[in-house]
């Protein structure tokens, strides 16, 4: 198939090479503007344009997909259909309704469950026991299609957003090419179920702040939530703490105040929650690298009684 394919992080990369793995024509890659990032901030392409870029991919990077001239560009290309993957922009009615096939995305919930930009994020803030992707008929409203496939997969205990990440865009490309295969005769068999919606707001700083009243648990999926970006952080005084890594080592009633230090490890520093205990095992303070928590206590003097707000 003539294949527009519409994305920017490296999740959406990996759709895009499995698409030109398995013989579809691609003759445009839409991808977001350069941003300025790192420590130079110098302006850097997105990870689908590097993609593109190296399997030979005419990119075009609109600042948005309702600037004048933006419609007029994508019906030059002989297109089937348009897939979108983590594109970061919504696609307006007149793109929708373009191609013969519509547009296809490829979202990473099992919907209606986590509409939204941070779909991964969110369910292991929740709790929940399982993930995946669905292959989802795009349509006006934020990830409200009917759905062609999904793939599901357990939330086990060490997963971070990193780790799901890292499945879950695999399992899209892999969902991605089975819905393809059979898209002539393939109609959306389920319609989301109205009463079941979440939504997956974008993640932003307050987000990532530490709560020490929740419970151990509570916290620990915090930290794993945020472990790409960016990092779930407390404040020791007027410092602000980055914790990488955590382990819960039980769910009772603390008997310390919440974010106090009870106990000096080896492998790191037990903190009270509200309920339950837990370990921080990897830190990172202002200005600094990831550390273990062990070399934090010894480079800074932590001592048991400090607190953490």
């Amino acid at each position: 198939m003539n294949i527009i394919f519409a994305g920017t992080p490296a999740f959406s990369a990996v759709s895009l090479k499995a698409l030109i793995a398995n013989g579809h024509k691609i003759p445009l890659v839409i991808t977001q503007p350069d941003r300025r990032a790192g420590r130079g901030m110098s302006m850097m392409p997105s990870e689908v344009k590097k993609t593109a870029i190296g399997l030979g991919i005419e990119t075009y990077q609109p600042a948005n997909l309702k600037s004048p001239g933006v419609l007029d560009r994508i019906r030059q290309e002989p297109a089937d259909l348009m897939i979108v993957v983590a594109f970061g922009q919504i696609v307006p009615k007149e793109i929708l309704t373009t191609f013969p096939f519509g547009c296809i995305n490829v979202h990473a919930s099992l919907l209606p469950r986590w509409r939204g930009a941070a779909p991964i994020q969110r369910a292991i803030m929740a709790g929940d026991k399982e993930t995946g992707v669905c292959i989802m008929q795009m349509e006006e409203g934020l990830d409200t299609g009917p759905v062609f496939c999904e793939r599901r997969i357990p939330i086990v205990a060490n997963d971070t957003a990193k780790s799901l990440h890292d499945i879950l865009a695999d399992l899209g490309a892999e969902a991605l090419i089975h819905t393809l295969s059979d898209l002539d005769s393939r109609i959306p068999v389920v319609q989301q179920a109205g009463s079941q919606v979440t939504y997956a707001h974008k993640i932003n700083n307050d987000d990532a702040l530490i709560d020490w009243a929740a419970s151990s648990s509570e916290i620990d999926r915090l930290v794993r939530a945020m472990d790409s970006e960016p990092g779930a952080h407390t404040f020791l005084g007027e410092s602000r703490i980055k914790i990488w890594e955590t382990k819960v080592l039980d769910q009772g009633d603390s008997q310390s105040g919440p974010g106090t230090v009870i106990e000096l490890a080896e492998d790191g520093f037990v903190v009270a929650c509200k309920k339950g205990t837990l370990k921080v095992r990897v830190i990172q303070r202002p200005g600094g690298k990831k550390s273990s928590a062990a070399e934090y206590v010894r480079a800074f003097g932590l001592k048991v009684g400090h607190e953490f707000k």
